[in-house]
């Protein structure tokens, strides 16, 4: 036990150092002026946003203030990479007593990481909260909550700069091929003709992909609730049934996967390269991708919002206790929630206060954004359009790092033996024994109250792993005896 305590204690050592350089890393968006102020920004975003909002930053304190700002992006990855950076960097700084860590702000990625920060007190209030109050009153421009997610924290540490749904990229000379409609559910995405077809992310690398995997199985859990086949059992039992189907559709999705990405922007290019016959992504990436790649009578990529499947969700803003440059971070806060950082989000190049180089197509979170846009882009606004689920945190909220994990090793450490259980299955013609075999993931009952699994989510790393590999080590055996039935089955002619 000594010495694989020893072990993990190395391994996390390993791991900062790769960590903490990367998120030393410089990116070319800007050229420092001699005297500029600095910001120093951990952020996921890419580096077309990350120019965007640099420059047009700088441009608007210069002509406030008659001073040149310059900002220092951090990218060591997406959410989760931050999220180690910046957990690791606070501990050493509040075990030798420093406020903060060097760094302004934390700009993008999904909710969950920033409430996740503002429990452990590592954010600001945003004062943009007191000297604009007309913008977060009710009936103003930024909702505090919509479609059941929480777009600015209750204690004002956080507030959400644009938005994100998850949806389906598909390409429909690839479905058509296959012989199948267009996508309009995720359970669309579970048809065996999509074999091997799939580009998913890993929700390990994201809070955003991890969210998605939770909305998936919420949205089963409330389906469950109102089947009307299942009104005479007790509301924990459809509460259980609906866990169960959406961990089962969610295992289904993997079974079609070609893999699992690191990255995400990864899915959309495969799915217009032909690479892929459909994917998860989020909104703006497969707006962007359609523009760059769909020419009149010849659409490569469309992204669909699944119905009742996804909700609205928030991109937040906030900056980090014991900034170095409070003013100016606070000051980079309410220049991204103002009017004129808004248009940045959603605007033609070119456009009043748009874009300089290329369009970021996000949707932003002031409602009155969309009032200045064309109407073929305003017609897209989230606030306006889509079936979408309403989030009900009660249900998986406390759930979510069990989720994250449970993809972890019932679908990506397991990939290779679950595909060859799923293709041994579909040769076999879809036999019910094997499918249940397959299918069972008792090992992640519904826990009452929603909480997740304890020895998953233990704050001890040994703990944590130990349950890991018992989990890996039960699905994998699942998927090989379920190969090995299908295989005692007769091939259907």
């Amino acid at each position: 036990m000594k010495n694989l305590r020893t072990w993990w204690l190395t391994l996390g050592c390993i791991g900062l150092l790769i960590a903490l350089p990367l998120s030393l890393r410089k990116d070319s968006t800007q050229t420092p002026s001699a005297g500029a102020r600095r910001l120093v920004i951990f952020t996921p975003h890419s580096e077309t946003i990350r120019q965007e909002f640099a420059e047009a930053f700088a441009r608007h304190w210069r002509k406030s203030h008659a001073e040149d700002v310059y900002i220092d992006w951090r990218s060591p990855g997406g959410t989760s990479e931050i999220r180690l950076v910046l957990d690791a960097s606070y501990k050493a700084a509040d075990e030798s007593k420093r406020t903060g860590i060097g760094a302004d702000l934390f700009f993008g990625g999904g909710e969950p990481d920033f409430a996740s920060q503002a429990k452990k007190g590592r954010l600001a209030p945003l004062q943009v909260f007191q000297r604009h109050p007309e913008w977060f009153a009710t009936g103003g421009p930024i909702p505090e909550i919509f479609t059941g997610e929480r777009l600015w924290a209750k204690d004002r540490t956080w507030c959400s700069s644009c938005l994100s749904r998850f949806g389906i990229c598909w390409a429909p000379e690839r479905w058509q091929a296959l012989g199948l409609s267009a996508p309009t559910r995720w359970a669309d995405l579970t048809d065996p003709k999509l074999r091997g077809q799939l580009a998913l992310a890993d929700p390990t690398k994201s809070g955003s992909v991890a969210r998605t995997f939770e909305l998936i199985i919420q949205a089963e859990m409330q389906r469950s609730l109102a089947a009307p086949e299942r009104q005479a059992l007790p509301e924990t039992q459809r509460l259980a049934l609906g866990w169960r189907d959406g961990l089962r559709l969610v295992q289904r999705l993997a079974a079609n996967a070609r893999y699992f990405s690191d990255s995400s922007t990864k899915v959309p290019l495969d799915v217009a390269d032909g690479n892929a016959a459909a994917g998860m992504c989020v909104d703006y990436y497969g707006a962007a991708f359609a523009h760059q790649v769909n020419r009149p009578g010849a659409t490569r990529l469309i992204w669909t919002a699944p119905a009742a499947g996804t909700t609205v969700s928030g991109d937040p803003i906030a900056v980090l206790r014991g900034a170095p440059e409070p003013e100016l971070a606070q000051a980079f806060a309410e220049f991204v929630l103002s009017p004129e950082g808004q248009a940045l989000w959603s605007s033609p190049v070119g456009g009043p206060h748009g874009p300089r180089a290329r369009e970021l197509f996000r949707p932003p979170v002031r409602q009155d954004a969309y009032a200045s846009l064309p109407p073929d882009r305003a017609a897209l606004s989230p606030y306006r359009n889509g079936d979408h689920l309403q989030y009900r945190p009660e249900l998986t909220s406390a759930a979510f790092g069990t989720i994250r994990r449970a993809v972890r090793v019932m679908c990506i450490d397991t990939h290779e033996e679950l595909k060859e259980a799923w293709a041994e299955i579909i040769r076999a013609g879809l036999p019910a024994d094997a499918l249940e075999t397959m299918a069972d993931v008792s090992a992640f009952p519904y826990r009452e109250g929603g909480k997740g699994d304890p020895g998953l989510d233990s704050t001890d790393p040994l703990v944590a792993a130990r349950r890991m590999s018992e989990l890996a080590e039960f699905f994998r055996q699942n998927y090989r005896r379920a190969a090995a039935q299908a295989r005692q089955h007769p091939t259907p002619r």
